[in-house]
């Protein structure tokens, strides 16, 4: 993993319509992760309101993210401690995401390799085509992975099927992915981003307290005893059943009309 430390012309994290935009791949830089987003998309997780229903990562044109810029790994002059300081930044923004309290969308066009492929294993949704490629991608450069991919990626595919991929930096097709989980939705090529910014911003338009809620819970679930999370769910509804979206909810269900949530 390397970030491009290259200004970008745009601002790389956003809010609209209740949902915080992360742009991960630098403009102009071949996909190569952005620092910017890093440390600005770090931030405002770490500071998130209620007015946020939905966090939507994007990255370049034609790829979501490529990894990290190789060639500043080879300008370094103490590459060892270059690649601390971007692990650091790096990581910070992955800790705040795993941590959201609300869904977290991906649109995932051509490739997301090595820092890219650990923010996909990141996400609760991730939408791609077939033009969509995974690829660990540091073996190829004698790197260990970073971004969590040696936690993320053994839960969603199993730890025998993780170790086939990290140890032969296998390559996986979007049919793949979406059949082990990495990809959950596959779509066209030409709508990957767009429909992922359709369904974040329908997310943000939602029941977003009820969602809330079921991310605490899934979030919770890792690492509790289903005695524990039988307990956890009957608090969650209880408080579902009496709050306004809850209340709408049911009232819309049964006068058999639309709900009308509200934030």
């Amino acid at each position: 993993m390397s970030i491009e430390e290259t200004a970008p012309t745009e601002p790389p994290v956003a809010v609209q319509d209740g949902v915080l935009r992360v742009r991960v791949a630098a403009p102009g830089s071949g996909s190569v992760l952005d620092g910017h987003a890093m440390d600005d998309g770090a931030r405002a997780l770490e500071s998130l309101d209620a007015s946020v229903g939905a966090i939507l990562l994007v990255g370049g044109a034609t790829n979501f993210c490529g990894g990290g810029d190789v060639a500043a790994f080879h300008a370094a002059p103490e590459r060892g401690v270059f690649v601390h300081q971007l692990a650091d930044r790096f990581h910070r923004f992955v800790r705040a995401l795993a941590a959201a309290p609300v869904p977290v969308v991906a649109g995932v066009p051509g490739w997301a390799a090595g820092a890219g492929m650990s923010l996909v294993c990141h996400t609760d949704i991730a939408i791609g085509g077939r033009s969509t490629k995974l690829r660990p991608a540091y073996p190829a450069l004698g790197f260990t992975p970073d971004g969590g991919l040696t936690w993320a990626l053994p839960r969603i595919v199993g730890v025998r099927r993780a170790r086939d991929i990290l140890l032969t930096d296998a390559v996986l097709g979007s049919d793949e992915a979406n059949r082990l989980g990495l990809l959950t939705r596959l779509v066209g090529d030409d709508v990957i981003v767009s429909e992922a910014e359709r369904l974040a911003r329908t997310l943000a338009a939602g029941p977003t307290a009820t969602v809330r809620r079921t991310k605490e819970l899934l979030l919770a679930s890792a690492g509790a005893s289903l005695d524990e999370q039988l307990d956890a769910e009957t608090a969650a509804i209880t408080a579902s059943a009496d709050s306004p979206d809850g209340i709408e909810g049911v009232d819309a269900f049964v006068e058999k009309r639309r709900p009308s949530f509200g934030r």
